[in-house]
This record gives structure tokens, sequence and C-alpha cells, in this order.
């Protein structure tokens, strides 16, 4: 209780009501102690009331501050006209008092009046009880506040980790998720994740590595550190609490917590590692079948012939948010004696059904080039008829350029395709972009424009599909000037080197398409 709810409850007592200090200061009175003598104030001291009983005035406030209850008494007062004043009083300690320093609480009525000294020993016991009551109410009022904001913070804490895991796709959004959310809503400073690589991405085949690469911060235990082969759990005072991960009968690993402070509740903890366990088990799951896309993926694309003339390097990478196979693909042809094919192309969508028509267009431009592969616009020709004739509902672009080594002459047709990047040997850079036409499949008699141009000894072409510049929310624009500044970095470089570099020339983006590049860099025939 403060000291305003002590005035607002005594204000219509007609006795008057004093709050002093051990020291005989007053802190409060009443309005009816100011009627009664106007000393009766905050600020004064009931030493002055009387100062010649001061030594008995100071045992009888002694007395009443270490009882807690109403302790009968007397107070004489001198006016100031010099008459003496007796009071019946009732003294005690105010136990709702929160100061620093005890004070007690007087309650008077003038001798003589014992009818009202009997009423007011019946008040005082009543204000007593309604003052025990409302402290108790303000303390338990206080309780369920606190208790209510650290179970709606507890809620919060459990919501965050729900989303956060909700939206964590990979095994390192998980472990990141684990380090940075899930601490808060353990209750503890931190956690860390122990787990069993082979069970959460199960080997494509026995030779492959069961830990996936940029998995997040989190301990093999299928691949224990050969520095220190003991497992968590094994020191009990490094390790407050280790929790079992299971998900669909799977045994996952561990979730190792960190200064915990035992507050939470213990079925509280355990869902959230269920929650952390079914997170991990679809983060496996999507590695695993991002590893089976890609290595079907990897099988439908050709293995490039060695020929004269050009030295060749490709790079293939799925999506980030991509689980099912594309359609992209490259290819180098042996037209004849003095002519190479080139061709890179990308069928729209994602699925086995675009994988399916993929493999259809590479076999059916190795049937087209042996034919008429000196011609890029014949190329396209008649691709773009077989894939209007098989697949009508399908759209595909695609780049064909053929290489004279006799003239050093590059000749090229694009389907609705991002242009070649023609790459010279001191870094500088120019795009193929003077034969442009609409992509294979939704317009019928389209006449293919093509173009040519002139290639000098260690030149090198980069061909690429739209994943290697797409980002989202961005113009492709922005995407093919970064290529360019790129270029510029790889003088000196190898091809292998060169077509590693445009691949990961962003290493921190996300991907959303599949990148495949196709790397060709002339040489003088021997």
């Amino acid at each position: 209780m403060t000291l305003g709810l002590f005035r607002a409850i005594t204000k219509p007592l007609p006795h008057p009501v004093l709050l002093c200090g051990a020291d005989g200061r007053v802190l409060a009175a009443n309005p009816a102690a100011g009627r009664c003598d106007g000393r009766l104030r905050p600020g004064a001291s009931v030493f002055d009331l009387r100062p010649d009983d001061t030594p008995w005035l100071r045992q009888q406030l002694a007395v009443w501050l270490r009882s807690g209850s109403p302790v009968p008494g007397a107070l004489v007062i001198e006016d100031a006209d010099g008459r003496v004043r007796r009071f019946r009083c009732h003294g005690a300690r105010a136990t709702w008092w929160d100061g620093p320093q005890p004070v007690l609480q007087l309650h008077l009525v003038e001798a003589g009046m014992s009818d009202q000294f009997v009423v007011l020993s019946q008040q005082v016991e009543a204000l007593n009880r309604e003052v025990a009551f409302r402290r108790a109410t303000e303390v338990d009022r206080a309780r369920l506040l606190t208790a209510e904001q650290a179970a709606r913070a507890q809620l919060q804490d459990l919501y965050d980790l729900t989303a956060a895991l909700a939206g964590a796709i990979t095994l390192a959004e998980v472990s990141r998720v684990v380090s940075e959310v899930a601490p808060a809503a353990l209750g503890a400073t931190a956690a860390e994740l122990y787990l069993h690589s082979a069970r959460l991405v199960p080997p494509l085949q026995p030779e492959d590595n069961g830990l996936p690469a940029a998995a997040g911060s989190w301990t093999d235990l299928d691949r224990p550190s050969p520095s220190d082969g003991s497992l968590p759990g094994e020191a009990a005072d490094a390790v407050p609490l280790a929790l079992s991960l299971a998900a669909d009968g799977v045994q996952l690993g561990m979730l190792i917590v960190y200064g915990s402070h035992g507050s939470t509740a213990p079925e509280h903890v355990t869902a959230v590692a269920q929650q952390i366990a079914q997170a991990l088990r679809r983060a496996g799951l999507h590695e695993h079948e991002h590893r089976v896309a890609e290595r079907l993926q990897l099988s439908l694309l050709p293995q490039l012939p060695h020929l004269p003339g050009l030295e060749t390097a490709t790079c293939y990478a799925p999506g980030s948010d991509l689980l099912s196979v594309g359609g992209d693909w490259y290819d180098v042809y042996d037209v004849d004696a003095d002519h190479i094919g080139l061709s890179i192309g990308d069928v729209a969508g994602h699925g086995l059904h675009e994988a399916t028509v993929m493999a259809q267009i590479t076999a059916a431009l190795r049937n087209i080039v042996p034919r008429c592969g000196t011609d890029p616009a014949a190329v396209l020709d008649e691709l773009n008829t077989f894939l209007g004739r098989y697949h009508p509902n399908r759209m595909a672009t695609a780049c064909y350029l053929v290489f004279d080594r006799r003239t050093q002459a590059l000749t090229y047709a694009s389907a609705g395709h991002p242009p070649p990047l023609l790459i010279h040997a001191d870094g500088t850079s120019a795009y193929l972009n003077h034969a442009t036409s609409p992509p294979l499949g939704p317009v019928r008699n389209v006449r293919y424009r093509q173009a040519d141009t002139t290639v000098t000894e260690d030149d090198t072409l980069l061909l690429y599909t739209d994943g290697l510049i797409e980002r989202r929310r961005e113009d492709l624009a922005i995407g093919m000037e970064r290529l360019t500044a790129c270029a510029r970095t790889t003088s000196g470089l190898t091809i292998a080197e060169l077509c590693d570099r445009f691949l990961h020339h962003q290493p921190e983006a996300a991907f959303p398409d599949d990148r495949a590049l196709l790397a060709v860099r002339f040489l003088p025939l021997a």
C-alpha cells in the first residue's frame, strides 16, 4: 500500500490517524488529526507535542514498533494555550509499509470519550483487516502478473521457434535456428546439435560422404573427431542437459542444452526437442531428395568429346529451392573436319517430364546437327519443329553456335536464351547478342536470325542458363553486368578454374533455378 492509499482510507475517519517513523517524524496524517491539533501534520515530530515526556514517549513508540497488532497506549499533548489534553490510542507497526525504515500507525481518541474509544478499537481492527487484505491482494496480483508475463514470454519464444523451424528447409538453416532461437525457448544460454549424418541423409552409394556440404555448425556423431572421441554427456559438469532427438522412429542424435536454469517445465523442454527433431527429419529428407535430383540431372547431361582446337569445362548446380530435376542441357558436336557445334538450353519448368523433354531435345539435336550443323538458324528451325510436333505445350530456350577451325569464325543463333559471353585473354568481354529470336515451342514458322564474329586464340566462350544470372525481384541486366565484372577477374585462369569462378561468383546468394555452364577455350591447331 502507498501513502496515497493510506490517505484515501483514513480521510473519512472522525478520529486522528498518524503515520510516524521511529524518530517520531510524522509521515502522513488524516484531516481529523489536523482539526484536533494543527501541529499533527506531515513533517512535524510527536516529541515536540510535550518535550518533557520525550523519554517515556520514545519507549512507547518502541513498544508499538515491535508489535504487528494494535497495542493500547496513551499520548499527552500540551496545546498552544498550555492546556493539557490526554489521548488514548492504539499503535502498531505498519506491516504494509515498503520503505527502508519501519513506521508505526497511530490512532488517537481524546480521553473521557470511553464509548468512542471502544468504537475506535473496532475501527482500528477493521482498518487493520482491510489493510492486510489489500496488501495480500496486491501481493497476489503482482505474483499473478509476474507469472502471466513469464508465461506470455515463454509462449512468444516458443512461437518464434516454431515459426523459424517451419521456415527452415535445409540442415544449415535448422542448425542456425537451434543455435540462435532455441535457447530462449528452452530457458537456456546455448544449444548444440550432435547428429548422425548417415541417418539424416542416407548415402546414395556406399562411398558417398554422409555429411552434407555446408550443413551448418553441428557435430557429426558418425564421424567423431580424432582429437576427442568422447561423446557429449560423458562430462556431466560440461553438459547440463542432453535431450534425445528422434522422429519417425529414427534416432537422429542429441540436443545439448547449456545454462538451463531449471525453471522450464520438463514437458515444455520435451516438446521443443520434438519440434527440433521433426525439423531435422524434414531437412534431412529434403537434402536426400535434393541429392537424388542432382544425381539424376547429372546422369542426363552428356559426356563431352575431346576435339582438337578446343578446351572445354562444364559445371552444374541445382537450384537451392528446388528438389525436382530440371531441363538444362549443354553439348558439343563434331560436325565435320572443319566445324564444331555447341549448344546450351533450358526447358521451362522442373520435374521428370521436363527432364524427359530435355533428354529428347538433346537426342534430336544429335540427329539434326550432322545434317545442318553448319547453319545455326536451320538447326533451331528444325528443333522448333520437333518441339511443336511432339511436345506442343512445352517451351524451351536454346542457343546453337558453330565454330569454323579454318577461319576462326563463330556463327550463332539464339531462341530466347541469355546471350553467350565471349571473354578475351585480358579479361575484357562482350555478349553475343546480335541474333535473338523467340523461344522454341510457342511460335511456329519462326525465321531464326543468326550472326557471326571472329575469335582469337585463348578467347573463352561462356555458355550458361538463366539460373546463373536470375535473382528474385531483380532485372536480368544486373546479373549480366555481374558476369562481365567477374570476367575481368579470370585472366590467367585455366578453363576449369574459370568455369568454377563463374559458378560461384556469388557465394552467399540463393539461386532459385539450376545453373548449367559450358566454357570453351579456343586453342591453336597443332
